[in-house]
């Protein structure tokens, strides 16, 4: 059987495959600690009780039709207050578009501004733009990241193909790093595709920024995601932001997403959403919007949220770092945001107990997995070749005990290695 050109070369990303295979093992019996999916278990982070009351008064009223393209007006209004209130930027709610999630945001970007043939850049590893641009027949340009900048792109990596470029994707805070773009780093880059739009001037199509902030609510510490807006306001006609309720509200499954930009931008993004027919949910928009009201309750559950993950990621962070100080070959970054940490293992070479050594990325992955009873990312899975000891670990659907079983059987399971116990003498 024949299909398009598109269809015959596009998988499924293997991080959802990978982690249905730990979970189906997990329901047969087996201790697993899942450190795989972006995502949350409900037994551990609920949504909050208010939009779950929402939720169900939305849907006992019969908000059950159509939504209409743009959204509920007033999950809208609420939003527009939320980057006013949080983010320091103005957007009118005619300039706010609801989705079913941040996905089809994303492809209905892609679509409206890319053709085929136009090259992307973004950097690697970095969450499905491989996929969005082999959708739109787009050429990619993998921009080369290195861990002491947070696996953020740097204007010189950028700068040789920026010429030639239709759209620039970046994520802040970053899937699947956990780390944050500095300001410095924002003001550089939007300064140079500034500056080179003003070169283009009418000739030329404008090259965009799309910038995927779901995580921009869950930072830590000193750390901030700062609007691009705030540090470089003339990005403003080139920059789309996508966002939504899934991640800062534990909330993936209740698909309500939205983007703001340019109102001639969100109108052209609006009707290809409305083709997909991707809106979300009316009763859930109205209870997003209903519940983001009540302001002072969202800042304090968002507030104990963000306390609860970042005890999580501290924990785990702080078991790497004495992993490391024992000697074994890890290393691990300081987490930032989100629900990822990003840790290193630099075990290929090291000798089994059966006398066999870990000679491919994969054997280590399986080594972990069989050996430690952990799941984890490697970054290959975000499309990166040149990070292949780096590793994504989310503590979504973890406990604080799940998270010391895991830090337990890693430690038993490294020491198991021949590499591991000779690092460790030196």
């Amino acid at each position: 059987m024949q299909f398009s050109k598109i269809a015959q070369a596009i998988q499924i990303s293997p991080i959802p495959v990978f982690a249905a295979q730990i979970d189906k093992r997990k329901k047969a019996g087996e201790r697993l600690v899942n450190f795989t999916v972006g995502d949350f278990d409900p037994a551990i982070y609920p949504i909050a009780n208010e939009l779950r009351d929402e939720i169900i008064t939305a849907y006992l009223e019969g908000h059950t039709n159509y939504p209409g393209a743009a959204g509920v007006e007033q999950l809208r209004v609420e939003i527009s207050s939320l980057l006013r209130d949080k983010a320091g930027v103005e957007y009118d709610p005619s300039a706010i578009l609801i989705a079913s999630g941040s996905r089809p945001l994303i492809l209905s970007a892609y679509m409206a501004l890319v053709d085929p043939g136009d090259k992307v850049l973004f950097p690697i590893p970095s969450w499905n733009n491989d996929y969005y641009t082999h959708l739109v027949g787009a050429t990619a340009v993998l921009l080369p990241t290195q861990a002491k900048n947070g696996f953020m792109p740097t204007p010189d990596v950028i700068m040789p193909h920026i010429k030639e470029a239709a759209l620039l994707a970046l994520c802040s805070p970053l899937n699947p790093t956990g780390t944050v773009m500095s300001a410095a780093q924002t003001i550089e880059i939007c300064d140079m595709v500034v500056a080179e739009n003003k070169r283009r001037g009418d000739k030329q199509k404008p090259l965009r920024i799309m910038m995927d902030q779901v995580y921009w609510q869950l930072t830590y510490g000193e750390r901030s995601m700062m609007n691009p807006i705030r540090v470089c306001p003339e990005i403003r006609d080139y920059i789309i932001f996508i966002d939504g309720l899934s991640k800062a509200y534990a909330a993936t499954g209740v698909r309500v997403g939205w983007g703001f930009g340019p109102d001639l931008l969100i109108k052209k993004m609006r009707a290809i959403v409305a083709h997909m027919g991707a809106w979300a949910p009316k009763a859930e928009q109205v209870a997003t919007g209903r519940y983001l009201a009540q302001r002072q309750v969202v800042v304090d559950n968002l507030d104990h949220f963000r306390t609860r993950l970042h005890q999580s990621l501290g924990k785990l962070y702080d078991g790497f770092i004495a992993l490391k100080a024992e000697g074994y070959p890890v290393d691990v970054i300081a987490p930032e945001a989100s629900i990822y940490l990003s840790v290193r293992f630099d075990l290929i070479g090291a000798g089994k107990a059966d006398g066999s050594r870990l000679e491919t990325p994969n054997e280590v992955h399986k080594f972990i997995l069989e050996q430690a009873k952990t799941g984890i990312l490697p970054f290959s899975y975000f499309g990166s070749r040149d990070h292949q000891n780096w590793y994504r670990l989310s503590v979504g659907a973890c406990s604080l005990d799940d998270i010391e079983y895991a830090l337990k059987k890693l430690k038993a399971s490294l020491a198991q290695l021949s590499f591991a116990a000779s690092s460790k003498r030196r």
